[in-house]
């Protein structure tokens, strides 16, 4: 059938008109809306026979047919007469039935070729689509999202895009028709003429009430001003009564149910009527022949520009180029801002990481941050990262400032009897000024307790629990270490003339330091919680999301190379030092020895400013008649004195050395290289995936994205 008309649409309309088409056949409609055409109807409108009469596509008649997919009919202007037929998967279609259905095309020459293989074609579509029909009994489907692509082209076709959609059901067939399918039909049908660009052709029957069409009161839901729907009123050949024709014209007069489109009167070829393949001058002849019924009472009193269907695909071509020249601008204002905020939501995702280079260098990266954070933390640059305006990640301050009012309590309050020989501001011998001077300000600033963490920040770090203290008691020294070391003489004296047992200084040296262990665990125990929340807090930091947060955290905290086994390391080694001192013969190779034994034996000579003797020295001052027993427990006293003195900073340096520096801090085998580059490497395939590999929801979200960014940047492409 001849479709030329003397459209208005201009050369720019036609060209914009072809890119629109080129968007919808890529699916970029999935998107963002596309102006369009689309023929909404009940089954029994006369949807299909207003199409075929529109469009010269012989669309099924039969009673028993009906559209189970959405058929997008184009007309383009070419030199050539041809009609190609193809598929246009559905947006949820898997790759593979995506290329499977794309890959279908056929091609025919003529209308009436077309007409004859129809059919067949038919049987293919829908063999391919998965419908289940009498001729394809295996298919699953009674509805697709698929669409039938049908373009007419030819050196008289003028540019006309429509969009046909399978009816509504108004009942439901047995066998036929489910409650299921008449959902998703109207789903459908929703999902088509929701969108603002698009034209609603709304067709109805002009032998049943206008008024209770569902599909108009469809179209009035997501139309509610009536500013995109036109009518189009069929079969009124079959009207009888005056008062019946009467209201359609006065619908198309706009005295009812006005539209801002208003309403066309079309007379579709029926079921019986002869097709129009004879040629052009054929089909005007049998076009006006069955429109003669508009020269008769009352149709030839309406506008002749609102009857038959020429005048409809004159009004079609005019409204379609109209709203695409109007849409344009913003089709692709729109599709550009879509397309950055799809890559930047890609790029909050971070860099995939679906195969094992991917995972590998993701986690690489992720430790890469941590080790700089790291190594940043431990030389106390905080102003090279915003990360440290977090105070709990000023890692070497803190253990620092710990460690600084570790060392002052250890000197004061370790003896469990207390030295008072010496006056308290004299600077012991081997301690420089400036030491006493920073422990001064050490404790200046900060209580000098090692004071146990909160229950709260207990409960934040349970792993913990086995690897600290929970012994968190202090005490002060207790006085009269004169009365403890006659006691423990008088426990100890043998048979020696002039001097006393052997053993006795190991004895008392160990008694006088038998808090050592529990304050050096409450120190490391303290060290360990403040690295252990640096560590933690770092990876909640740098870690992407909570689920490779935890991930990495649960793989790096157990094992035997965990973090929890280096604590538990550090932790032995600092009781391996309290045990060297405290287990094995007293012992020194300090010069400083017998200088301070002279220094206490001094202290303890001089007179107190009240007249007292100093606690140390039991009798008279030096001079006075002494028995043995007093010179011995003397000799003791300033020696145990000079040797815990010597012995106490010597273990101070090395617990923090060793136990702190060495295994917490920087060396090999410190908590803070478990995740590294290192590690990430030596991680198997299946743990890699385990620990970096992407949840299923962001994998597919990613898979989403970039389907939608590779539509969009071809949608830029066909509309620049």
């Amino acid at each position: 059938m001849k479709t030329t008309t003397h459209s208005s649409a201009t050369l720019n309309s036609a060209d914009r008109l072809r890119k629109i088409d080129k968007l919808r056949e890529n699916n970029i409609g999935t998107h963002l809306p596309l102006p369009q055409l689309v023929a909404v109807g009940d089954q029994s409108s006369g949807k299909s026979s207003l199409l075929e009469s529109l469009t010269g596509i012989p669309f099924p008649r039969a009673q028993t047919l009906c559209t189970r997919y959405a058929t997008q009919i184009t007309h383009r202007r070419d030199d050539l007469s041809h009609i190609s037929i193809g598929i246009i998967p559905g947006p949820h279609a898997s790759d593979d039935d995506k290329e499977r259905l794309s890959s279908y095309v056929r091609a025919v020459n003529s209308t009436a070729e077309l007409r004859a293989q129809f059919p067949v074609i038919l049987d293919e579509v829908n063999k391919l689509m998965g419908i289940k029909t009498p001729n394809n009994p295996s298919g699953t489907k009674t509805f697709t999202e698929d669409v039938l692509r049908v373009e007419k082209c030819g050196p008289n076709e003028d540019y006309l895009t429509i969009i046909d959609v399978p009816g509504i059901f108004r009942l439901v067939e047995e066998g036929v028709v489910t409650p299921g399918d008449k959902v998703l039909v109207r789903s459908m049908v929703e999902k088509y003429i929701k969108d603002a660009r698009t034209v609603i052709l709304a067709v109805l029957p002009c032998t049943s009430d206008v008024f209770t069409q569902e599909i108009l009161a469809l179209a009035e839901e997501y139309d509610i001003k009536g500013e995109r729907t036109l009518g189009i009123l069929t079969k009124p050949d079959l009207l009888s009564e005056n008062r019946a024709k009467a209201s359609i014209c006065d619908m198309v007069n706009g005295k009812r149910k006005p539209l801002n489109l208003g309403y066309y009167v079309v007379r579709n070829k029926g079921a019986d009527d002869p097709d129009d393949d004879a040629g052009a001058d054929s089909d005007d002849d049998m076009l006006a022949e069955r429109e003669v019924i508009f020269r008769e009472e009352p149709w030839s009193s309406l506008p002749k520009e609102r009857l038959g269907v020429k005048a409809l695909r004159e009004r079609l071509q005019d409204l379609l180029g109209q709203i695409t020249d109007r849409s344009f601008p913003f089709v692709r204002m729109e599709t550009r801002h879509m397309l950055a905020q799809c890559r930047k939501l890609r790029d909050e995702l971070g860099d995939p990481r679906q195969t094992e280079h991917e995972q590998q260098k993701y986690l690489m990266g992720i430790a890469a941050r941590f080790q700089s954070l790291a190594r940043t933390a431990l030389e106390a640059d905080y102003s090279s990262d915003q990360a440290f305006s977090n105070d709990h990640l000023r890692l070497i301050t803190a253990v620092i400032n710990l460690t600084g009012r570790f060392n002052e309590r250890f000197i004061q309050s370790s003896p469990v009897y207390a030295f008072q020989t010496r006056k308290s501001t004299s600077v012991r011998s081997g301690e420089s000024l400036m030491s006493t001077l920073v422990s001064s300000l050490v404790n200046g600033l900060a209580s000098m307790d090692i004071a146990k963490p909160d229950d709260t920040e207990l409960e934040e770090f349970p792993e913990l629990e086995a690897v600290i203290t929970d012994d968190w008691a202090t005490r002060d020294p207790k006085e009269g270490i004169m009365a403890w070391i006659d006691s423990l003489y008088s426990r100890s004296r043998g048979v020696d003339l002039f001097s006393y047992s052997s053993k006795l200084p190991g004895s008392a040296f160990r008694e006088q330091s038998a808090d050592w262990a529990s304050m050096t665990q409450q120190y490391v125990s303290k060290i360990i919680f403040v690295l252990h929340r640096f560590i933690i807090y770092v990876l909640d930091l740098i870690c992407t999301d909570k689920a490779l947060f935890e991930k990495v955290k649960s793989s790096i905290l157990d094992g035997e190379d965990g973090l929890l086994a280096r604590y538990e390391n550090a932790m032995k080694k600092a009781i391996f030092l309290v045990n060297v001192e405290r287990d094995q013969k007293p012992y020194t190779l300090s010069q400083d020895f017998s200088s301070l034994v002279e220094e206490s034996r001094t202290a303890r000579q001089e007179p107190q400013q009240d007249g007292q003797p100093p606690d140390g020295q039991l009798g008279p001052p030096a001079g006075d008649n002494k028995d043995n027993k007093e010179q011995v427990k003397e000799e003791i006293f300033d020696k145990l004195q000079a040797y815990y003195d010597i012995a106490s900073k010597r273990f101070l340096d090395n617990v923090f050395r060793q136990a702190v520096d060495y295994h917490l801090l920087t060396g090999p085998d410190s908590p803070l290289r478990v995740f590294s580059e290192q590690w990430v490497i030596g991680l198997s395939k299946e743990r890699l995936d385990g620990i970096a590999g992407e949840p299923r929801a962001i994998k597919e979200k990613r898979e989403e994205l970039d389907k939608k960014i590779e539509d969009l940047e071809a949608a830029i492409k066909i509309l620049q």
